[in-house]
């Protein structure tokens, strides 16, 4: 299991999720940059991931959807900030419609993904920031603090696969 740690801080509005993976951080990084490996990692186990718009630039736009074991569609989308391969990106990652428009009521997120190499191994730290307390609730009563872990802890297995 690559999640090590699993911080909660309603002060600063953030959830913070620190893994290690066994491979080297140009490895990692790959998983990210290439949109048919992200997909396999992106959503819960239960609620896989098809992305259908990925670019991983400044400015670029991240669009997938998550589909439930009922079949039922969940669209999202990340409005891409920085990239600096192999060590961090930043981007806003939003609920959207169908269209992948942002959905309206929903929150937004500020995140910052940045890696770091330790020998052959690679620590990630996941950073996820809401403008407000109840917007940080509202994700968290949603489940997304246990969906994420379930969606990282699948990162090792996709990388042992080469």
């Amino acid at each position: 299991m690559p999640v090590t740690d699993v911080t909660r801080n309603l002060d600063a509005r953030s959830l913070v999720v620190t893994a290690e993976f066994a491979a080297p951080i140009e490895r990692v990084w790959e998983v990210y940059a290439d949109p048919r490996q992200l997909e396999r990692i992106w959503g819960p186990p239960t609620h896989p991931a098809t992305v259908v718009d990925h670019s991983l630039t400044p400015g670029g736009k991240v669009h997938y959807y998550m589909t439930s074991p009922e079949g039922e569609k969940f669209y999202g989308g990340w409005r891409v900030l920085t990239v600096q391969p192999p060590r961090e990106f930043t981007f806003e990652d939003f609920f959207a419609d169908a269209g992948f428009a942002p959905a309206e009521g929903l929150p937004v997120a500020h995140c910052v993904f940045a890696f770091e190499p330790e020998g052959d191994h690679t620590r990630a730290t996941f950073t996820t920031t809401y403008a407000t307390v109840e917007a940080l609730q509202q994700v968290l009563d949603m489940g997304m603090e246990e969906g994420a872990t379930q969606a990282m802890n699948q990162i090792d297995a996709l990388l042992a696969r080469g």
